[in-house]
Protein backbone atom coordinates (compact mmCIF):
# COMPACT_ATOMS: atom_id res chain seq x y z
CA UNK A 1 0.00 0.00 0.00
CA UNK A 2 2.88 2.35 0.74
CA UNK A 3 4.26 1.77 -2.77
CA UNK A 4 0.90 2.50 -4.35
CA UNK A 5 0.57 5.77 -2.40
CA UNK A 6 4.13 6.71 -3.24
CA UNK A 7 3.59 6.10 -7.01
CA UNK A 8 0.30 7.99 -7.11
CA UNK A 9 1.85 10.87 -5.20
CA UNK A 10 4.82 10.85 -7.58
CA UNK A 11 2.54 10.68 -10.65
CA UNK A 12 0.32 13.53 -9.43
CA UNK A 13 3.38 15.65 -8.58
CA UNK A 14 4.87 14.96 -12.00
CA UNK A 15 1.56 15.79 -13.69
CA UNK A 16 1.28 19.03 -11.71
CA UNK A 17 4.80 20.14 -12.65
CA UNK A 18 4.47 19.32 -16.36
CA UNK A 19 0.98 20.75 -16.78
CA UNK A 20 1.89 24.07 -15.11
CA UNK A 21 4.91 24.69 -17.34
CA UNK A 22 4.27 27.78 -19.43
CA UNK A 23 6.54 29.19 -22.07
CA UNK A 24 7.18 32.89 -21.88
CA UNK A 25 5.92 34.70 -24.96
CA UNK A 26 6.95 38.27 -25.49
CA UNK A 27 4.06 40.59 -26.31
CA UNK A 28 4.10 42.16 -29.81
CA UNK A 29 3.80 45.67 -28.41
CA UNK A 30 7.39 45.50 -27.07
CA UNK A 31 8.88 44.53 -30.43
CA UNK A 32 11.38 47.16 -31.59
CA UNK A 33 13.04 47.22 -35.01
CA UNK A 34 16.60 48.35 -34.30
CA UNK A 35 17.54 48.50 -37.98
CA UNK A 36 14.52 50.28 -39.47
CA UNK A 37 16.70 53.04 -40.98
CA UNK A 38 19.05 50.56 -42.65
CA UNK A 39 18.67 49.58 -46.29
CA UNK A 40 16.49 46.50 -46.69
CA UNK A 41 18.26 45.16 -49.78
CA UNK A 42 21.99 44.93 -49.09
CA UNK A 43 22.71 43.50 -52.56
CA UNK A 44 21.75 46.79 -54.22
CA UNK A 45 24.77 48.96 -55.00
CA UNK A 46 24.70 52.60 -53.94
CA UNK A 47 24.37 54.97 -56.89
CA UNK A 48 24.95 58.67 -56.36
CA UNK A 49 22.66 61.39 -57.58
CA UNK A 50 23.89 63.70 -60.33
CA UNK A 51 24.48 66.63 -57.94
CA UNK A 52 26.29 64.45 -55.40
CA UNK A 53 28.58 62.97 -58.06
CA UNK A 54 29.26 66.45 -59.46
CA UNK A 55 30.26 67.73 -56.02
CA UNK A 56 32.64 64.86 -55.20
CA UNK A 57 34.32 64.63 -58.62
CA UNK A 58 37.73 66.09 -59.32
CA UNK A 59 36.88 66.43 -63.01
CA UNK A 60 33.66 66.30 -65.03
CA UNK A 61 33.75 65.93 -68.81
CA UNK A 62 30.82 65.84 -71.24
CA UNK A 63 31.50 63.70 -74.28
CA UNK A 64 29.79 61.66 -76.97
CA UNK A 65 32.98 60.08 -78.28
CA UNK A 66 34.11 57.57 -75.62
CA UNK A 67 35.55 54.16 -76.38
CA UNK A 68 37.21 51.27 -74.54
CA UNK A 69 40.88 51.20 -75.51
CA UNK A 70 42.07 48.39 -73.26
CA UNK A 71 40.66 45.94 -70.74
CA UNK A 72 41.97 43.27 -68.45
CA UNK A 73 40.04 40.62 -66.60
CA UNK A 74 40.84 37.24 -65.14
CA UNK A 75 43.16 37.34 -62.19
CA UNK A 76 42.38 40.09 -59.73
CA UNK A 77 40.07 42.99 -60.42
CA UNK A 78 38.78 43.80 -63.86
CA UNK A 79 40.29 46.97 -65.32
CA UNK A 80 38.92 48.98 -68.23
CA UNK A 81 40.76 51.87 -69.83
CA UNK A 82 38.53 54.32 -71.66
CA UNK A 83 39.54 57.00 -74.10
CA UNK A 84 37.69 60.29 -74.51
CA UNK A 85 38.43 61.41 -78.05
CA UNK A 86 36.59 64.74 -77.87
CA UNK A 87 34.40 66.54 -75.37
CA UNK A 88 33.84 69.55 -73.14
CA UNK A 89 35.50 70.07 -69.77
CA UNK A 90 32.65 71.11 -67.47
CA UNK A 91 34.45 71.18 -64.14
CA UNK A 92 37.96 70.55 -62.85
CA UNK A 93 39.72 71.09 -59.52
CA UNK A 94 43.25 70.88 -60.93
CA UNK A 95 43.47 70.93 -64.74
CA UNK A 96 41.94 73.81 -66.66
CA UNK A 97 42.71 72.40 -70.12
CA UNK A 98 42.88 68.78 -71.20
CA UNK A 99 44.32 67.44 -74.43
CA UNK A 100 42.47 64.75 -76.37
CA UNK A 101 42.49 61.78 -76.59
CA UNK A 102 42.23 61.62 -72.80
CA UNK A 103 42.37 58.28 -70.97
CA UNK A 104 40.83 57.23 -67.67
CA UNK A 105 40.59 53.94 -65.78
CA UNK A 106 37.49 52.18 -64.46
CA UNK A 107 37.02 49.03 -62.36
CA UNK A 108 33.66 48.34 -63.96
CA UNK A 109 32.34 48.23 -67.48
CA UNK A 110 30.37 51.41 -68.08
CA UNK A 111 27.04 51.28 -69.85
CA UNK A 112 27.67 54.00 -72.43
CA UNK A 113 24.72 53.97 -74.79
CA UNK A 114 25.69 54.69 -78.36
CA UNK A 115 22.91 56.80 -79.81
CA UNK A 116 23.27 59.64 -82.24
CA UNK A 117 25.01 62.64 -80.65
CA UNK A 118 24.12 61.62 -77.09
CA UNK A 119 26.70 63.03 -74.74
CA UNK A 120 27.25 61.64 -71.27
CA UNK A 121 28.72 63.05 -68.10
CA UNK A 122 32.04 61.44 -67.17
CA UNK A 123 32.70 61.83 -63.43
CA UNK A 124 36.39 61.35 -62.60
CA UNK A 125 38.51 61.32 -59.46
CA UNK A 126 42.28 61.30 -58.95
CA UNK A 127 43.79 57.87 -59.68
CA UNK A 128 44.42 55.79 -56.55
CA UNK A 129 46.88 52.93 -56.94
CA UNK A 130 47.71 51.34 -60.32
CA UNK A 131 51.07 53.12 -60.39
CA UNK A 132 52.61 50.98 -63.13
CA UNK A 133 49.55 51.27 -65.40
CA UNK A 134 49.37 55.03 -64.79
CA UNK A 135 52.98 55.53 -65.90
CA UNK A 136 52.75 53.36 -69.03
CA UNK A 137 49.33 54.58 -70.24
CA UNK A 138 49.65 58.17 -68.91
CA UNK A 139 46.47 57.98 -66.85
CA UNK A 140 45.79 60.52 -64.09
CA UNK A 141 42.11 59.93 -63.30
CA UNK A 142 39.71 57.07 -62.67
CA UNK A 143 35.92 56.74 -62.81
CA UNK A 144 34.25 57.92 -59.60
CA UNK A 145 32.96 54.77 -57.88
CA UNK A 146 29.20 54.90 -57.44
CA UNK A 147 28.75 57.63 -60.02
CA UNK A 148 25.98 57.00 -62.54
CA UNK A 149 26.15 57.36 -66.29
CA UNK A 150 23.93 60.34 -67.06
CA UNK A 151 22.98 61.57 -70.48
CA UNK A 152 23.82 65.21 -70.98
CA UNK A 153 20.75 67.41 -70.99
CA UNK A 154 21.43 69.91 -73.77
CA UNK A 155 18.82 72.27 -72.29
CA UNK A 156 21.02 72.77 -69.18
CA UNK A 157 24.08 73.48 -71.27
Amino acid sequence: MKKFTFYTLLASLLFAVLSCEKEYQRPRKYEVDLFKNEKKDSNQAYIMSEDEAYGISDMVVASSDISVTDSSSGRGKAIYIYSINSGDLLFSKRDSVISYPYRFLSNQRLNLKKEENDSVYVFLEKLKGYKSIAEVKQIKYQWLKGAPVYLLDNAKK
